[in-house]
């Protein structure tokens, strides 16, 4: 009965952070609202929301899923081989957010929730999640702002957490035929239920909440800065890198796939435009030539004082 008890909190708390980010997000565009797809598929249920075409935002996607299966995927159980072939459920929400305005980041948040039912024995769960930035056009500024909050989210849970899953998130957003990270980093945690279940559940209530409050002001300060041609195909560029991490490395969408899940949601990270250019070389010196600093592990915090 305690794992129906556990499956029934973290739905309800899924649902209402799939609300909170959606209305956030809906109000700091000010134009264009979500639209809302049920839907059911062989494993499970879902609701996927997208916004399109937005003041601020080209494309939001808020993806909330429920899914069974009676085998674990080989994504799922790399880490855990004693559970490869068991029974599953796994929920979670996911949220990719494509901006309009270079200068305004990218940004990607998950929070979820499996459990495992080997035969014979005690099933097993875990959480896992986090957010992290990816910025075009970077200001330490906000990198600052982004870690700031992400480290006040870990803080009550321990003095560890922020360093822990902060390099956690540096080598899991890391594209290695590129050397590079996707982005300024964040949180990312899997595994977890080192906590009693509760307190894990709290946690993952305050990166979800966590990933507004970083999010949002950074979208506010800059989504007005005046942007030009120039600007506009250097992103599209960039985005490109979103779809080879996505594609090639990214443990949830291939998950996903190898599970037999709802395509078209799994996908809807995707940027809705994008342009690869071979041998692409930003011009020394140039504003767009400055991202590569950016593109390695740092510790923000640590370098600037906060």
């Amino acid at each position: 009965m305690a794992d129906l008890m556990h499956t029934e909190s973290v739905l309800t708390l899924l649902k209402t952070l799939q609300n909170q980010i959606c209305a956030a997000l809906e109000q700091e565009d000010g134009e264009a609202k979500f639209v809302h797809e049920a839907w059911t598929g062989k494993l499970g249920i879902g609701e996927t929301r997208v916004l399109k075409n937005g003041a601020v935002f080209e494309q939001a996607g808020v993806n909330f899923s429920h899914v069974k299966g009676t085998k674990m995927p080989a994504s799922a159980t790399a880490h855990r081989p004693e559970l490869a072939g068991a029974a599953f459920e796994a929920m979670g929400v996911s949220l990719v957010i494509h901006p309009k305005n270079p200068y305004v980041p990218t940004s990607h948040a998950n929070v979820r929730f499996f459990i495992a039912y080997p035969e014979n024995a005690e099933p097993v769960w875990w959480f896992g999640g986090g957010f992290d930035l990816t910025p075009f056009y970077p200001f330490e500024e906000d990198i600052v702002h982004w870690h700031t909050v992400a480290r006040d989210v870990c803080a009550p849970f321990g003095e560890s957490v922020y360093p822990e899953f902060k390099q956690w998130c540096d080598e899991y957003f890391y594209l290695k035929h590129r050397n590079e990270t996707r982005g300024v980093g964040g949180l990312f945690f899997d595994d977890l239920n080192c906590w009693d279940f509760d307190t894990c559940l709290n946690f993952i209530k305050a990166v979800g909440e966590g990933y507004i409050a970083a999010y949002l002001p950074i979208v506010a300060k800059r989504k007005n800065t005046p942007y030009g041609e120039r600007e506009r195909d250097f992103q599209l560029y960039r985005r490109g890198r979103y779809v080879e991490f996505n594609l090639v490395w990214d443990r949830g969408t291939l998950f996903g796939l190898q599970s037999g899940g709802r395509t078209e949601s799994i996908l809807m990270s995707m940027p809705p435009l994008v342009r690869f250019e071979y041998q692409y070389a930003p011009e020394e010196g140039s504003p767009e030539a400055a991202l590569n600093q950016f593109l390695v592990a740092r510790d923000w915090l640590k370098e600037f004082g906060k």
